[in-house]
This record gives structure tokens, sequence and C-alpha cells, in this order.
């Protein structure tokens, strides 16, 4: 490890050192400021703001279950996700944070510039005004690398999306106060912090992702001849979000059948896939100090990752078209596999994730170079508790086909990081992985 990030994380643990957090387990109907409608058991916040937790009807043809009904996330209004740019010595280092949230497995990660609700940087809940906003949403306070809206889980929240918002200081010479829990650091080092397990947050990796391929140590795996066009991929992807549309509708959080509504928590009679918990929180380095609400908790973790393989000499990663039930627009490029594997153990084996088996048996005993990264990242901890998936990258060769039916298309990294930057193609967890690719040494 370099001195400099010796140094990091020297300064990381003086930050968690320096306050105090609590995260308590409460029932749901002991949670201060939220309570269940009498009508709909729907879980609301009495501000009518932040966001409330619903039923879903879901019907998605092609799928391993086709039909199904499960809680999710609204979470209507978009929050602003960025990170400020500037250049020191000629080298661009990013300003991000060390930055509590309640279901962050290991309480502090490192966050963008700003990571901010809606509901959070108007301040309905009264507290402290969000530091460098206004870097983000005044027009011309810098030059903008990157600015989109992005989705977030798809199995998890209803059409749920963000600003990711990249801006760099107009002049190499300005001077930015550094607050306490801020750091610049460098694209490589923020390369090899992506590699620590449960270090680098979702909001950080999505943001970061519309950089991945500009700058950073692994950019040159997005060069090359591409296999498909991008009008090819767009035709692609166009084709499933027209062709086999998803059919949503929302219903009463009471009328999710096979799940159970209690007043401790909600959970799936069967014990798979997730709950919805309740938490108290104390941390004395957020804008308020002290709040309540409901977590999202997943029942196992879960295994996102990409096939990488040569074609024409060129790395490609292999795609597919992903519906799940909260996407805004029924399908997005996911990545090779994307599941949680305790959820498929009761299916029979040809029901099982495509590749799931090729990844897992990669992992386990790799041969040299094979797989590019295997690295544990934790999910957005403002909404979910101790949500984690393993993000891999694994290297195949001729035996795997080029042809992977009308759901998988070959992509390169390239290709992607173009896409990406209009937002709303890419899901979260391919994000996740091309900002990997496009970091991680």
């Amino acid at each position: 490890m370099s001195t400099d990030l010796a140094e990091f994380h020297r300064w990381f643990e003086e930050r968690r050192a320096a306050h105090a957090y609590r995260v308590t387990r409460v029932p749901l109907t002991k949670l201060d400021g939220w309570s269940a409608d009498p009508e709909t058991g729907d879980l609301l916040h009495r501000s009518g703001r932040f966001f409330g937790v619903h039923g879903l009807d879901v019907r998605v043809p092609g799928r391993a279950v086709e039909e199904w009904r499960q809680p999710v996330i609204s979470q209507p209004e978009h929050g602003v996700l960025g990170i400020l740019v500037r250049d020191f010595d000629g080298v661009p280092h990013c300003l991000l944070q060390a930055k509590m949230e309640p279901g962050n497995v290991n309480a502090l990660q490192l966050s963008p510039t700003v990571q901010a609700t809606r509901s959070n940087y108007t301040r309905v809940h009264r507290g402290r005004a969000v530091p460098y906003l206004d870097l983000f949403t005044t027009l011309g306070r810098g030059r903008p690398l990157a600015d989109a809206l992005q989705s977030e889980q798809g199995a998890w929240f209803l059409a749920k999306r963000n600003r990711n918002i990249v801006v760099r200081t107009v002049r190499s010479d300005e001077e930015v106060p550094v607050l306490d829990d801020f750091r610049w650091l460098s694209m490589d080092e923020i390369g090899w912090l992506l590699a620590v397990d449960d270090l680098v947050n979702m909001d950080t990796r999505t943001v970061l992702s519309h950089l991945a391929g500009s700058a950073g140590p692994a950019a040159a795996r997005f060069h090359g001849r591409p296999f498909h066009s991008l009008p090819e991929l767009l035709n692609w992807l166009t084709h499933h979000r027209t062709a086999e549309p998803t059919v949503r509708r929302r219903i009463p959080l009471r009328e999710t059948t096979g799940w159970r509504v209690t007043d401790d928590e909600v959970s799936h009679e069967e014990g798979r896939y997730f709950r919805i918990i309740g938490v108290d929180v104390r941390a004395g380095s957020r804008e308020v100090a002290a709040w309540s609400q409901p977590l999202l908790a997943p029942r196992g973790q879960g295994v996102v990752a990409f096939l990488v393989r040569d074609i024409g000499g060129t790395p490609h990663v292999l795609v597919q078209a992903r519906a799940e039930a909260g996407t805004r627009d029924t399908a997005e490029i996911g990545p090779t596999v994307q599941c949680v594997p305790a959820n498929y153990a009761h299916l029979p084996g040809d029901r099982r994730p495509r590749h799931l088996d090729t990844v897992l048996a990669a992992a386990s005993a790799p041969p040299p170079g094979r797989v590019l990264f295997d690295v544990v990242q934790s999910e957005e901890g403002g909404r979910f508790h101790h949500a984690r998936n393993r993000y891999l990258a694994v290297r195949v060769g001729d035996d795997v086909p080029l042809d992977q039916g009308d759901a998988f298309r070959w992509a390169t990294c390239g290709q992607l990081a173009a896409l990406n930057q209009y937002g709303g193609l890419l899901n979260v967890e391919a994000r996740t992985l091309l900002a990997c690719m496009g970091f991680i040494p």
C-alpha cells in the first residue's frame, strides 16, 4: 500500500472516531414520525415527504417467476449525487466524504461530495444545510463533466431516479474549503480504494461510472473495435423495452399476498428476498442528529458479474436487457449475472440465472488472470440494511459463444460509458461494474 493510502486510512479512522453513531432496531409501529395508513397499511412519513413503503403487483414475461407481489420503496423526488473535481499539479482529484448511513454494515463509508435527497437539501427535517450543494445546483458555478438522471435498484425501488453530476472547478487555483469529513483523492487512489470491501459507497460508484474510461488506471479497457455498433445496441434494448413490457400496479401494502405485515416488520412468508424493518438512529455528523425510519433488509448477499471476452483483440463484456419490478422504462442494460443465489435455491437447476455457475466456479478457484476484480460492495445505506453484493469481472475464452440469445449482447466498456452519459440506460449494478472496470488496476 502506498504512503498516500496509508494516510487516507489513518484519516478515515480518525473520522470514524470523531463521531458517535448508534443504530437500534425497533418495531415499525414505534418509528417516530412514521405510521401505517389506516386504509392501505402503507408506511408513510408524517410530512408526506422522504419516501414510503407500498405494495406492488408485477408481471414480467419471460422471467423464471413471471408474476408476484412484493413491498416496494416509493421515492418520487430526485436527489443530488455530486462529485467535485479539481486538478492538483495537473492531476484530477475528486472531493469525497466520510459519511455515516444507518444501513451501512460498517457505519462509515466514502460518499460523494454531495449525497442528499430533495427532502434533505430543502431541509424538511429542519436540520443543517448540505455542504457544497450550490456547486451542483447553481448553473455556472463549475464546468459540468457529466449530468444525468440515473435509476437505482429496480427490484426494491419504484421508478426511483437521482441526479448524477460531476463538476470541475472553473479555475485550478480556486480555493474550495475542505471540511473535516471531506478529502481530495486522485483517480489512482480511488481505483485502489474501490478494490476494498465496503468502503466506496453505492452513490459514489454510480457517479464515478460517468468518469470511467476518461481517467483512471484501467482506462485502457475501454478502447478497441466493438462487435456491435451503438445503434445496434440501442435497437436491441429498445426492442426489449417495447416487446415484453413489465406490467405493474401499486397496491396497498396489506394486499401483498405471500408477505406478512406485523407491528414488528414486513417479511416474506417463506423467509426469502428481504424484510422491511425499523431503526432509530443517532449520528452526530449528519444534518439531523437523530431520526427514525424503515429500512429494506435483504435476506442474502448477491452476486453481480460481467463475463469478459476478447473479440477481435478488443475486450467486451456480456450484458443483458434486464427487466425488474420497479424499473422506470421496463428494461435497462444490466450485468451478465445479477442475483441473490439463495433466492433460487427452491427452483430447479434449469431456472437458475444463466452464467451464475461459471462466475461462482471462477471465483472459487480462479486461474491466474481470469478474475479481473472480486470485491464485496455495499448498496445504498440510506434505504437498505446491510445490503451487500459481490462484484466480479471474469475472463472467459472462445468456449463461451458469441451468440448468447436475444436477451444478451457483447459490448465494449467504451460503448457502455458512452450510453451511460445519457442516463436511464444502464442499471445501477452495471454502473458499479463499469466504475470498477475503469478504476480498479
